[in-house]
């Protein structure tokens, strides 16, 4: 027994010491990092973080040690960038070296490198290119997209109509909108409300998108190398990443046995007619690995991102039931009630456009972003950062800036209207992230929840079960996504 404990001792001594000199190596090679609180052994800065609102954790940080500083997620250092000056001048100012994709192991062990997200170098510059000019041929921008929006918009209301104004939960509905669309650019088909495979479908993507600010991702993203041999539930988020990816995969098998290259239909055929152009390359990154990585990319960032903004914007107005009032008002003096909105009227609505613009800002849906990391040792105002070092924008520091946004904390349409009531634009909007790893659909998303926001407040009254004082806005988990409290709403036809 006493073998034993000395045994036990000098391992805990052993794993104790190496993890400080994996630290001293990370911090005195290959640059000198900004300062940031001291990481212990291990955990790192764990200890310095509210789990339960990292965002914030990592703007009282900013305070001690400024803009730019230093952070160990487990044993790896982490740039913090706070601020609009700070992340510009890294996004915007020297792009190029901060184009690397850092880690997100939950995410990026399941896309082992391919797809539009966790892709990197070349490979990444390729697909994102492919997949941009192929999304504006199809639409993107354009009148035919904005059809395709419209009608589903058309069919969102219908189903919403069933509801009979009695008290409902929205999560379902607000996603299968847009994952509609999602679907007829990808596939050029879309479901019906209640087909069970779809409805199977928003289920896989609801619960994994909670499932990210779960502890159990949040060990994985600290010490992935550990956690792949232990079980919990990031085993069932892998699986139902796997399962999306499955889908996408027998849509690519059913598009196979039908294409026609000369007349491609959607994403996917487009896809494939170029593994077919350049099969001769064996080294070619157009392949069906990253065509499922791609299609689920697209499939769940295009449909959970814009449904829980949706989602947390409707929960808004039921909170400030005069902002949904000047809203309608609005419509109903542009538009009318039995006109579809468009696009082109959307200068025509700044108090709508305005309110839109608040509830992104207020809601900071990704509040860091997606990880960044620099592709070579790179100088940034004092300090040099070593290749590879991930780097992360904390975006709520620039969308709840208190100069741009006074009373950030306050959800106020007028932070983005001048004296003329006119819609006033600023740099500081930047929920879609900034610089060329922003957003690759943006347009799309803008799209969507104008079309489908007015369409919903022309033909509907919200009204809340509660008395609005009552409502309960703050989100359920700050972490790597702000998600809005469970609510019912009943929608009174107009």
């Amino acid at each position: 027994m006493e073998l034993l404990g000395l045994t036990t001792l000098a391992l805990v001594v052993s794993v104790t010491c190496l993890s400080l000199l994996s630290v001293w190596m990370k911090m005195s090679t290959g640059g000198r990092l900004p300062p940031g609180p001291t990481p212990l052994p291990i955990i790192g800065n764990i200890l310095q973080l509210n789990l339960k609102n990292i965002p914030a954790s990592l703007s009282k940080l900013a305070q001690e040690y400024g803009p730019v500083y230093t952070l160990y997620f487990g044993s790896w250092p982490t740039v913090v960038l706070h601020g609009y000056d700070a992340v510009k001048e890294a996004l915007l100012n020297q792009g190029d070296e901060f184009l690397e994709r850092g880690p997100l192991p939950v995410i990026a062990d399941n896309q082992k490198g391919c797809g539009l997200i966790f892709s990197k170098g070349e490979r990444w510059k390729l697909l994102r290119r492919f997949s941009l000019m192929t999304l504006r041929n199809f639409g993107m921008g354009k009148r035919s997209l904005e059809e395709r929006v419209q009608e589903e918009a058309r069919c969102l209301v219908e189903e919403l109509q069933k509801t009979e104004a009695q008290p409902f939960d929205p999560t379902f509905i607000l996603a299968c909108a847009p994952c509609n669309v999602i679907c007829s650019i990808l596939f050029n088909d879309r479901f019906q409300y209640n087909d069970k495979t779809f409805l199977n479908l928003m289920d896989l993507l609801n619960k994994n998108f909670h499932q990210l600010n779960s502890i159990w991702c949040q060990m994985y993203n600290l010490w992935p190398t550990i956690m792949k041999y232990i079980p919990g539930k990031h085993k069932e988020f892998f699986k139902r990443m796997d399962d999306v990816k499955s889908f996408i995969m027998e849509k690519v098998r059913e598009h196979q046995e039908s294409l026609d290259p000369a007349n491609p239909r959607d994403y996917i055929d487009c896809f494939l007619s170029k593994i077919e152009e350049v099969q001769h390359n064996l080294k070619s990154d157009f392949d069906l690995e990253n065509l499922a990585s791609c299609g689920s990319n697209l499939f769940t960032a295009g449909t959970e991102t814009t449904s829980t903004t949706l989602r947390f914007g409707l929960l808004l107005l039921l909170k400030y039931p005069e902002v949904q009032a000047k809203v309608q008002e609005e419509l109903d003096r542009v538009i009318g009630r039995h006109q579809a909105p468009s696009m082109k009227d959307k200068m025509r609505l700044p108090y709508t456009d305005a309110v839109l613009h608040e509830i992104q800002r207020y809601i900071t849906l990704l509040p860091s972003s997606l990880p960044h990391a620099v592709v070579r040792d790179t100088k940034f105002r004092h300090y040099v950062i070593p290749k590879g070092t991930a780097v992360f924008p904390l975006l709520s520091s620039i969308l709840l800036d208190q100069k741009e946004f006074p009373n950030p904390e306050k959800f106020d349409p007028g932070h983005f209207l001048d004296k003329n009531g006119c819609f006033k634009k600023t740099d500081y909007f930047v929920p879609f992230s900034l610089g060329k790893r922003s957003c690759l659909g943006e347009s799309l998303a803008r799209m969507e929840l104008f079309l489908f926001f007015t369409t919903i407040l022309q033909k509907f009254s919200l009204k809340s079960l509660v008395e609005p004082r009552d409502l309960d806005i703050k989100p359920v988990a700050t972490g790597f996504i702000n998600l809005p409290p469970p609510y019912k709403l009943c929608l009174v036809p107009r």
